[in-house]
């Protein structure tokens, strides 16, 4: 029994359930594709839209469909954002409405993904139940005066849009324009709460953790600084934004997440119930700043299909966002928000054909802009969508129906790609919680100046530039026999489920690079208190614990080359079974800079340093040999490529003009023209020759 504020019995059911969630390992697939020919897959390509009919009337609302009906359009996104016009208020529900619509995009010959709108809550729900409300903090209960500033913890929350998702689902379930569902449109994109409910749950999530308070204190080295806890009563919920220790914030970041994937679970378990055909794709936010979810060690759980909402900047950056919503999947990426225009921004024309080429070298299969009609009022009255505040279609429009129409030849031609990279590099959220505490005394911002996403990308660069299609994947979760070689930049925190997988896969016979500031911390975020790398040294050969900054960019004899650096971390390696294959040449003893061992019969191989890019990406290319892998068609800077059925997709993401060489004479698919030698591609173009 806990003394002081006892923990309800919802609490501790719900706080049980979240902890059996987070403590699983890699599950069976939310709902596999096999064995469903009629759900999207390949021979399938989908050009649509995001529509909020709530905003249009009924006149408007056939306007609308004529124009996309023109345009070619055969998906629109609809329900999202919309709790309190399916139910206005509590236990009334007004479908007719939506009924109208659906059947008119079915005649219409356009399909529908339907998202259950749990968040934003509406303002009814609120005021009947306050545990929804979010309160900071310092305590101080907040209105909710913006979208997703919901509790979605609240015991309350959770029934009633559970009841909202099985109303809908009966309903629509069976709808032929019904062609997928979405979940919790932006799902993570919350705030944490602070109130005594939140409190009872968190601390009934950690019992369910640790067991004991014990086996807590010890996780949380609660012995420093005087912060020993007798009983269950005197634990606190860790401050979001302040001071703490990284294990306690650790612990607070993994219990909203499983806060976040009980919640989806709640819905995805109506739908096994009631809709067990239709396939997910929820527009998630997992990487969102305030909560997120581990999303990487959850995909197999909540998702069919790897969806996110698609705004581009730089192409590389890109690349790594697809992936990483890709996941683990095999089937294809929808992009359940498209770049059209944008927040104060127009759009450029050619720009969006430019991106959605890109995506389908990355897999993707469907192109959903945001939004349809640009926003009259709220938040978002200047975002400009596909057509304009006086309902006329401009430009966009058009360039939106071309589109449509390409994708109806590319659907013959072997696209949407589908299947698994050979490649993976990983990315792990709880190595990103504790490199980014929270503010406060900390000695990790002293430590680690890096910048983790960075890193990443810089692993994931020499695949990109190289036209290589590369996973992005948690190393502790996905199977890992398939690949061919997987980098760990920054594997910071890595728990039992990540060295286990590592060992096995290199004793398998695989190729793994990791990099410095990898294996520091356990499970908990404490240090280990064995050699570094933790619970890996016999798999790499070497221990790693003294590290030092060079007063000069670090250079690097790697064969004939010298290489200079950028970031002055690294780490003495202190080889006992690896061999050196590079030094240092600018250290005070040129210490080893990058090892191999061998070990069963594959490799494990070390870089000393942060992933940066003057060292990382000529060591990945050169394992390309050995590995197994072949670069992609050679292209300049800012044309992307892959071979697709014996043709070539290029795609010129920059603003100018670019020239590519080919051997002999070529046919693009897409105009019928000819080119030998070169092909000439105009800004943002696309060529896809044969």
């Amino acid at each position: 029994m806990v003394k002081g504020r006892n923990l309800t019995k919802a609490a501790l059911s719900v706080a049980m359930c979240l902890g059996a969630a987070g403590s699983m390992a890699t599950s069976s697939l939310a709902q596999s594709a096999q064995g469903h020919p009629q759900w999207p897959g390949k021979g399938d390509l989908y050009v649509g839209t995001n529509y909020q009919p709530v905003d249009r009337s009924t006149a408007q609302i056939r306007q609308d469909i004529a124009v996309m009906k023109q345009a070619g359009f055969n998906v629109v996104r609809m329900g999202d954002l919309s709790w309190d016009a399916f139910e206005p208020q509590e236990g009334q529900f007004t479908f007719e409405w939506f009924d109208a619509i659906l059947d008119q995009m079915q005649a219409a010959g356009i399909r529908v993904v339907l998202d259950i709108p749990g968040e934003p809550a509406p303002t009814w729900l609120h005021k009947h139940y306050p545990g929804v409300d979010i309160v900071d903090q310092n305590g101080t209960r907040l209105n909710a005066a913006t979208r997703y500033w919901d509790n979605i913890s609240d015991p309350d929350y959770r029934r009633l849009a559970k009841r909202l998702a099985d109303r809908m689902l009966q309903r629509y379930a069976k709808h032929p324009a019904v062609i997928a569902i979405g979940y919790d449109n932006e799902i993570g994109n919350g705030r944490m709460s602070y109130s005594a409910a939140d409190r009872d749950r968190f601390v009934a999530w950690l019992q369910q953790r640790y067991g004991t308070i014990a086996a807590l204190n010890k996780a949380w080295a609660t012995q420093r600084w005087s912060r020993r806890i007798n009983d269950w009563s005197e634990v606190d919920l860790p401050y979001e934004r302040g001071p703490g220790p990284n294990e306690r914030y650790l612990d607070l970041r993994r219990y909203w997440s499983d806060d976040t994937l009980g919640a989806l679970k709640d819905l995805e378990a109506v739908r096994k119930q009631r809709a067990p055909d239709v396939p997910v794709l929820s527009n998630l936010w997992p990487y969102a700043g305030q909560k997120g979810f581990d999303f990487l060690r959850s995909w197999d759980e909540i998702s069919t299909y790897g969806a996110l909402g698609f705004y581009p900047g730089d192409p590389a950056d890109a690349a790594v966002d697809v992936m990483f919503n890709r996941a683990g999947h095999t089937t294809p990426v929808w992009f359940n928000e498209f770049t059209a225009g944008g927040g104060g921004y127009y759009g450029t024309p050619g720009r969006s054909r430019m991106w959605a080429y890109f995506g389908l070298l990355y897999y993707s299969q469907a192109f959903l802009a945001w939004t349809f009609n640009s926003h009259l009022g709220g938040e978002e009255q200047a975002l400009f969508g596909l057509i304009d505040h006086d309902d006329r279609p401009p430009w966009k429009v058009g360039e939106f129906a071309r589109i449509a129409a390409e994708m109806k030849t590319l659907k013959t031609l072997g696209f949407p790609r589908t299947g698994r990279p050979d490649v993976a590099v990983a990315y792990s959220y709880q190595t990103n919680w504790l490199v980014n505490p929270p503010p406060g005394p900390n000695t990790m911002q002293e430590y680690y100046k890096a910048d983790y996403r960075k890193q990443v990308g810089n692993a994931y660069f020499p695949f990109f530039r190289d036209n290589i299609d590369a996973a992005t994947i948690d190393v502790g979760h996905d199977r890992l026999d398939t690949y061919k070689l997987i980098v760990m930049p920054t594997a910071y925190l890595v728990d039992r489920p990540t060295s286990d997988a590592i060992r096995a896969y290199v004793k398998n016979g695989g190729t793994v690079v990791m990099t410095g500031y990898s294996a520091k911390v356990d499970a908990t975020g404490k240090w280990f208190d064995t050699p570094l790398p933790g619970g890996l040294t016999d798999v790499f050969g070497l221990r790693t614990n003294a590290f030092y900054r060079a007063d000069t960019p670090l250079t690097v004899q790697f064969g004939t080359a010298t290489l200079t650096g950028s970031d002055p971390y690294y780490e003495v390696l202190e080889p006992s079974t690896a061999q050196v294959l590079a030094r240092f040449t600018n250290t005070g003893n040129p210490s080893p800079a990058i090892t191999v061992n061998r070990y069963g019969k594959g490799r494990a191989i070390y870089l000393a340093t942060a992933a940066q890019p003057e060292f990382i990406q000529p060591l990945i290319r050169s394992l390309y040999p050995s590995v197994g892998i072949t670069p992609g068609p050679v292209t300049p800077d800012g044309v992307s490529a892959r071979i697709v059925d014996g043709r070539t997709l290029y795609v010129n993401t920059t603003a100018k003009p670019a020239k590519v060489t080919i051997n002999g004479r070529r046919t693009d698919a897409l105009t019928g023209r000819t080119a030998t030698g070169t092909v000439d591609l105009e800004p943002y173009g696309v060529a896809l020759m044969r």
